[in-house]
């Protein structure tokens, strides 16, 4: 199935963040942020590919001015764009019904290795990725 690796990752984030005591009530809640936010960066990462090298128009004028304040118009421009179709998708996929008690029964842990190694990864290389790119234009 193409989803394998997707439904690892989170099955792997879901038994590690439920394993600490701590976040008995909230590890729904940190699960769902912490992925939906690293694909957010993956996602802009791939727009930023497109923008600058497959479809040449840039998309830098996106920016929705509702709150006159630039830090929130930023976070919902960015939330609006990038974070909301992870959000979507992760809830209809994992959290809907319950299904990562399915999902947890049928995909192996790995101890939060596989977790860890993607978040890290795309927390950080989207981020150093555009700086660099930035800087040989």
């Amino acid at each position: 199935m193409k989803l394998d690796w997707y439904y690892k990752i989170w099955v792997d984030a879901i038994t590690t963040l439920r394993a600490v005591p701590a976040n008995k009530k909230v590890w729904k809640f940190y699960a769902m942020i912490s992925i939906s936010m690293a694909m957010a960066l993956n996602l802009l990462l791939i727009m930023a590919i497109f923008q600058k090298y497959i479809l040449q128009i840039s998309f830098d004028n996106l920016q929705i001015n509702i709150f006159h304040n630039q830090a929130a118009d930023t976070f919902f421009t960015f939330f609006t764009f990038f974070l909301l179709l992870p959000l979507i998708i992760n809830y209809f996929l994992i959290f809907r019904n319950n299904r990562y008690n399915q999902l947890i029964t049928k995909y192996k842990y790995y101890n939060g290795k596989l977790f860890l190694s993607y978040s890290i990864i795309s927390y950080f290389l989207p981020p150093v990725l555009l700086m660099i790119v930035g800087r040989l234009s």
